[in-house]
């Protein structure tokens, strides 16, 4: 039981036993640094049941502890709050029994439980990876870690977006002006070898454009006519007739692009534990419109279309289905939903990671599939995200203008290579040592500075700044966990023994009350599916960490048992700081 379970329990029980009044709830928060205590209990919503001067109550209520409770050594008063000191023996009793657990905060998933599957990345097969795909792929696996963390069975996935005009435009250009190049033949990734042919196609397209509008058409007609465009439109036809030249070319280049994905996604420290394909799915869920046609959930109109009126729920009508038959992107989403719950039975909840301009999409599915009558759909989430922004400004595919995810992830190793150089500290350091730490380093700056973000919160990414080995950036949290490497590595004593009871210093007593926090922290986050509750919390304890450090000798105290106690402590935080570093997917360097 923590501390705050049982001063709640003790605190009822002081208010009955005073007041002769029931107490809902405890109220607390961390004691303000300027007054002398560990936690303070909030007196004022109190009041409801217990009539009286704020400060009064909390002083009986204290006088009752002190008595009553062995772990309470004082308090006092300031108006309303009142503000406990709890006995050194707590915290050092609550340290040993945790000290040697290398997994501190995890829970363990029960595998009888219902799973949650994590839905992130969902690339489109005609373009790399690019920023943008960056922070939804590191806010998916994250958010995947935490919920693990928190004691849920986990299912990672992603829907590949395989077929459609876009896919179609890369294999036109390609088919035109590639001259049978492959990525063997360039040495590029297949990935960017495709992306370079969606640009090509886009060059040529505005080409034809101009020339249309030079012979008299308007702009629009222009586009609608443009011949590039209407032999991709043709090609779509082709693929959706199962024509067998164009589906064996979209096969191979679909290939080249998923090869290239999967070294992005080593490159990124994330996987998956399973792969849906539109192409697989985009006929999926017309059964459930014409069942729900039967059932009254979706409704017909003259024009033979299949809509969803969802007005009662200040939402408009939604098409489920076009005139012709043909499924939207809606009666696609329905369908896969479902196929997932059928493929994997246990999973009871699906998270949906996509950028912000979806809120609207995802609020419409849950809400069908709710209406469908599925009982899981009560568990569905949309992982909502803000885009990511550069300097230089927005970034467009079509046009090549975007920031490649394995060019940044290199540029990164490169620029923390500079630094590091600058600090002069890898002396002894091989080259292979070094381009691993310098990787180490960079990734671990471009992962923390996204993350400690709130993902509903839009980003301006600045490469240089999240580089930094001062303040909140994963290099200094890094450092941290380097430093206290070596300290260990320089202790030349036994220090796995078991001390006997000291006086705390303040900064010890501060780092273990931070250290308290961690399980609690990781149920916060994968309540509220945020990174950003871990990295946050990481920055607080790497910040308390070094306070200690800078005011209280580690191998340098006078006692032996004070010296096996901060190096048991040191060791204690480093393991925290990379269990919740590996929820963000950020590696920690032994030495920096």
């Amino acid at each position: 039981m923590s501390i705050q379970e049982s001063l709640s329990q003790h605190v009822k029980q002081a208010v009955k036993s005073i007041y002769n009044a029931e107490l809902e709830s405890v109220e607390f928060q961390s004691t303000r640094k300027e007054f002398e205590g560990d936690i303070t209990v909030v007196v004022f919503p109190m009041l409801r049941v217990v009539k009286g001067n704020p400060v009064k109550i909390g002083e009986a209520i204290g006088e009752y502890l002190l008595k009553e409770v062995e772990d309470v050594t004082g308090y006092n008063v300031v108006k309303g709050f009142l503000n406990i000191v709890i006995a050194d023996a707590y915290y050092q009793n609550w340290f040993n029994s945790i000290k040697s657990d290398d997994a501190f905060g995890y829970v363990t998933p029960n595998k009888k439980d219902k799973a949650v599957m994590v839905e992130y990345s969902s690339p489109n097969t005609n373009k790399p990876l690019h920023l943008g795909h960056i922070r939804n792929n590191l806010l998916g696996y994250s958010v995947a870690e935490i919920l693990k963390a928190s004691g849920k069975n986990v299912y990672k996935t992603q829907i590949i977006n395989d077929r459609g005009i876009h896919i179609c435009k890369s294999m036109l250009a390609w088919k035109r002006f590639g001259e049978g190049e492959t990525p063997e033949s360039t040495g590029l990734k297949g990935d960017k070898l495709v992306g370079n042919y969606y640009v090509k196609f886009d060059q040529e397209y505005k080409k034809e454009i101009e020339a249309l509008k030079a012979e008299g058409l308007s702009e629009d007609d222009a586009k609608k006519q443009a011949p590039i465009l209407l032999a991709a439109q043709d090609m779509l036809l082709k693929w959706e007739a199962g024509d067998e030249q164009v589906v064996s070319l979209w096969k191979t280049m679909n290939q080249w692009v998923y090869d290239g994905f999967e070294v992005s996604y080593k490159n990124l420290g994330v996987d998956f534990d399973c792969y849906y394909y539109e192409s697989n799915t985009y006929l999926l869920g017309k059964e459930f419109v014409a069942e729900g046609l039967k059932t009254g959930v979706f409704f017909k109109k003259e024009d033979g279309s299949v809509w969803c009126d969802l007005t009662e729920e200040g939402l408009d009508e939604k098409i489920v289905l076009r005139s012709d038959g043909t499924a939207v992107y809606m009666t696609q989403d329905i369908g896969t939903a479902i196929q997932r719950i059928k493929d994997y039975p246990n999973v009871g909840g699906l998270v949906y990671t996509v950028g912000n301009e979806q809120d609207y999409h995802f609020k419409v599915l849950f809400l069908i599939l709710q209406k469908l009558g599925f009982e899981w759909s009560k568990n569905l989430f949309h992982l909502s995200y803000g885009m990511v922004d550069l300097p230089s400004g927005k970034m467009k595919s079509r046009e090549g203008t975007v920031v490649d995810a394995d060019d940044l992830i290199s540029e990164m190793a490169e620029t923390a290579g500079e630094i590091s150089e600058e600090l002069g500290k890898l002396d002894g350091y091989s080259q292979d040592e070094k381009d691993m730490l310098y990787s180490t380093i960079g990734l671990g700056a471009l992962k923390y500075y996204i993350l400690k973000v709130d993902p509903k919160k839009r980003i301006l990414f600045d490469p240089k700044e999240s580089i930094d080995f001062q303040g909140n950036t994963g290099p200094f949290i890094q450092y941290t966990y380097a430093r206290i490497q070596s300290i260990i590595r320089k202790a030349d004593f036994d220090y796995s023994v078991a001390t006997p009871e000291i006086n705390l210093h303040e900064k010890e007593k501060s780092l273990l009350k931070q250290l308290q926090l961690f399980p609690e922290t990781i149920q916060l986050a994968a309540v509220q599916y945020s990174p950003a509750i871990i990295a946050n919390y990481t920055y607080d304890l790497v910040k308390e960490f070094n306070s200690f450090y800078q005011n209280v000798s580690i191998l340098g105290a006078d006692d032996l048992n004070e010296k096996i106690f901060r190096v048991q402590l040191a060791q204690a935080v480093s393991t925290t700081i990379k269990n919740a570093f590996s929820l963000l997917g950020i590696q920690v360097p032994e030495r920096m």
